[in-house]
């Protein structure tokens, strides 16, 4: 007896099961019933117990059939997802993406490469979906998602783009009229627009770069908002200070229409990643989009300095 599991003889075993039927299992997998019932007739007599119950009208498992079938059927669903992975591997990358990113990353940095992207591949579509929010990619059936983060242990694989600072602005109207805070406690007294999207209540945490000092400040002000636009223009009108991640803030502080301000404490760093689900095999289409934003982004196009 070969050491070698009967591959054939399990996965037409778990087409029958499925089935209900031998005729119905060889017009599935495209041969003769003979085959089939030959393949399980071989299977029964290696693992030395009855399969089914035959009769002229019906067919059944037995116990022991019952006990194996769905066993059998992962096999045979794994070894179609193989198939399935290294035919799409081997040939041009097609089909549909469903893609989550933050919103104002995704209006300002992602849509804008997709026509590049679609004239290489002219084969992948993309559902793109736009939100401050953490999508459920397994829950919610994403195939991959750009997330601005600092990522924790979870059941998703994130490949690291680039790094993304953090920095608190005000425009030079507000500090001329108010004043530059010297320490995060002095953010206190000052309106500190802040996200709700986040959590109940957000928390700026600061460490200071020369004496690791510590410190965390939950922002005050007269507006809180669930993206970067929503805050953004309260603080060039000169009223507020807020927190923006360097993709959002970089082009304001070139421009000088923003000014950083408590530089000699930092913030802590994310970092942008691609993400998918660790359940999924990674096909073509979602390699490359993965390489794609990872050629295009990773040299800094939003750096502040």
């Amino acid at each position: 007896m070969s050491k070698l599991p009967d591959f054939e003889g399990l996965a037409m075993f778990a087409k029958v099961a499925e089935e209900g039927s031998f005729a119905a299992a060889a017009a599935a997998i495209g041969v003769s019933v003979a085959t089939v019932s030959r393949a399980v007739t071989r299977l029964e007599e290696r693992l030395g117990g009855r399969l089914f119950n035959r009769t002229s009208r019906r067919l059944s498992l037995t116990d022991y059939g019952h006990s194996l079938a769905e066993r059998a059927g992962k096999m045979f669903a794994a070894a179609e997802e193989t198939e399935d992975f290294a035919r799409e591997t081997s040939s041009r990358p097609r089909g549909l993406i469903k893609l989550a990113a933050p919103l104002s990353f995704g209006s300002r940095w992602v849509a804008p490469l997709l026509p590049e992207f679609f004239r290489l591949y002219p084969d992948i579509s993309v559902d793109l979906h736009l939100g401050d929010a953490h999508a459920d990619l397994i829950g919610d059936g994403f195939d991959a998602a750009l997330r601005i983060a600092i990522m924790e242990d979870s059941s998703l694989v994130a490949r690291l783009i680039a790094p993304v600072r953090r920095f608190v602005v005000a425009s030079p109207a507000y500090l001329s009229r108010y004043g530059y805070p010297q320490h995060p406690h002095d953010l206190g007294v000052h309106q500190c627009l802040s996200y709700m999207s986040r959590s109940k209540h957000d928390v700026w945490r600061f460490t200071n770069r020369k004496s690791g000092e510590e410190c965390a400040i939950t922002p005050s002000g007269m507006l809180r908002g669930t993206s970067l636009e929503a805050l953004v223009p309260a603080v060039l009108a000169g009223i507020a200070i807020t927190e923006l991640p360097e993709f959002a803030a970089a082009q304001f502080l070139r421009e000088k229409q923003l000014e950083a301000i408590l530089t000699d404490w930092r913030l802590p760093e994310g970092g942008l990643y691609f993400v998918t689900p660790s359940n999924r095999a990674r096909a073509a289409k979602i390699r490359v989009l993965a390489d794609f934003f990872i050629s295009r982004l990773t040299e800094a196009a939003w750096r502040a300095d």
